[in-house]
């Protein structure tokens, strides 16, 4: 598998991500719809003209899971138990259609589980940008990691 095991982290290592993104105005409007978010920020482009941003919104739930997704061929594929939560999520410019991203990741802090051996808790810190490097989301998250196998 291409994700690291629990003892392979190390605190302040960094993954400058290789995947991009540009982002459409059909992932926006169907990522909205199919989970129920009417918001004309998102899907009503005469509505948006309106507004101070002047045209529509792409989504920030898809931005973070984009942002996150972007991180797993690096960092947790096939190695990962779970996501155990995630914190401090901020969207301190807003993303709009035709915009290419691109994440970042930092492991935060790492340790052994109490209650479940062979496993860990690995702290990560995502961040991404846009095509002219501005910040347009971070959060933390906190994984389950599979331990490596014992020879």
């Amino acid at each position: 598998m291409a994700g690291l095991y629990f003892e392979e982290f190390e605190v302040g290592r960094e993954f400058h991500h290789e995947f991009s993104r540009t982002v459409t105005e059909m992932d926006n409007t169907m990522f909205s719809l199919l989970t129920m978010n009417p918001q004309p920020l998102h899907i009503d482009a005469h509505f948006s003209e309106g507004t101070e941003f002047g045209q529509r919104l792409f989504n920030s739930i898809y931005t973070l899971g984009i942002m996150i997704g972007m991180s797993v061929y690096d960092t947790t594929l096939g190695t990962t138990i779970g996501n155990l939560g995630m914190t401090d999520v901020k969207f301190p410019k807003p993303v709009f259609h035709g915009d290419t991203l691109k994440a970042h990741t930092r492991i935060i802090s790492k340790r052994e589980s109490k209650s479940r051996p062979n496993q860990g808790i690995v702290e990560f810190e995502h961040t991404m940008t846009n095509q002219r490097g501005e910040v347009v989301a971070s959060c933390r998250r906190t994984g389950l990691m599979h331990c490596k196998p014992k020879a």
